[in-house]
């Protein structure tokens, strides 16, 4: 597997930092990585188990623990053994916020092996700052805390992850894999891995491609329900929701609404720059210059009221669709009759 450092904003430098110097050689003796978003902690941990140690290291000096089934004895056993034929081992402890009495790790962590490169997966939420347990690992080891991006920075983020691997997307190709997955970086990378191998000898991702290898119609998706709406095209919108009904997986409404109350709350904005340029614009709701014609559209279409009216709208659907205030109704029909709405 090639690993490939993105070199801009979105990929944590902290992450370059400790693959640069595990390919260096240089080694803390305790790493522990936290956090929300599970993509860069996997990649960590992924380099540490298939890349620190050669092969044929590994095979003596090179264990795992999961945290629901270690025991902290077993584990601290591990890290205290010298290393075997080789300069030093690995010690994973994947899924520790699972692990019961994690604390006992303490005094390993406060006297760990030169000799042995631990490193803890603590996925999902963070150590408490004031404990004993934080203050050893940030004195004697390295921590990295990876933080949940922002759904307004997937699509650069797939992109740039796109030119990475040497390929480039088309800026609706693009929004189509955003939108249709959201925000799971891992499946993000996943899926663009498998139109990569399907692209022969072409450079370039298009909508045909995210439809063929993803699954996910270019005509009737939630980009194009967006679509739809800013322009106000009832008839559009309502055939798109009719692909819904017949194709449940294809943009469940809990996907659907908040998009879209991302989208006008968006719009919602830029009511005080509608003076500002396009570049300006773009800055102040932060989205790629690109979209913002779409943001425009949408203030010209239905007018300060008109977007006031949308997110109370929005705001009412979305608690129908999980029973509030409402007998039980498909998802298609608070659809249909939500867009009714909006666009009249």
């Amino acid at each position: 597997m090639i690993y490939v450092i993105l070199q801009r904003n979105f990929y944590d430098m902290s992450v370059e930092k400790i693959i640069n110097n595990w390919k260096n050689k240089s080694f803390k003796p305790v790493y522990w990585f936290e956090g929300e978003e599970e993509y860069y902690i996997d990649k960590l941990i992924d380099y540490a188990e298939h890349h620190i140690l050669s092969e044929a290291e590994s095979s003596f000096n090179l264990s795992v623990f999961y945290g629901k089934d270690a025991d902290w004895a077993a584990v601290i056993n591990a890290c205290r053994r010298y290393p075997m034929f080789a300069e030093r081992q690995v010690v994973l402890l994947k899924e520790a916020q699972q692990m019961r009495d994690i604390d006992k790790l303490e005094p390993y962590i406060d006297h760990p092996l030169s000799s042995t490169v631990f490193v803890v997966s603590y996925k999902e939420k963070k150590v408490d700052g004031r404990s004993k347990l934080a203050k050893l690992l940030k004195e004697k080891g390295e921590m990295f805390i990876s933080k949940k991006m922002y759904d307004n920075q997937l699509p650069e983020w797939t992109n740039e992850l796109v030119q990475s691997k040497g390929y480039s997307i088309s800026q609706r190709a693009l929004m189509l894999l955003v939108d249709h997955i959201g925000n799971d970086l891992s499946r993000i990378d996943n899926e663009i891995d498998k139109i990569l191998v399907n692209l022969a000898s072409r450079k370039n991702i298009t909508e045909d491609d995210i439809e063929k290898f993803v699954g996910v119609s270019k005509e009737y998706n939630a980009f194009e329900l967006q679509d739809a709406l800013v322009k106000k095209d009832l008839a559009k919108a309502i055939r798109i929701i009719q692909y819904f009904e017949a194709n449940p997986k294809a943009a469940p409404i809990q996907l659907i609404l908040p998009s879209l109350y991302n989208f006008f709350s968006k719009t919602y904005m830029i009511f005080q720059h509608l003076g500002s340029d396009e570049k300006a614009i773009a800055s102040v709701i932060a989205v790629n210059p690109f979209f913002v014609k779409d943001y425009m559209t949408a203030a010209r279409n239905y007018k300060y009221e008109g977007v006031e009216a949308v997110l109370l709208l929005l705001h009412d659907y979305n608690l129908k669709s999980i029973g509030v205030n409402s007998i039980a109704q498909e998802d298609a029909s608070l659809l249909k009759e939500m867009v009714v709405k909006m666009v009249s």
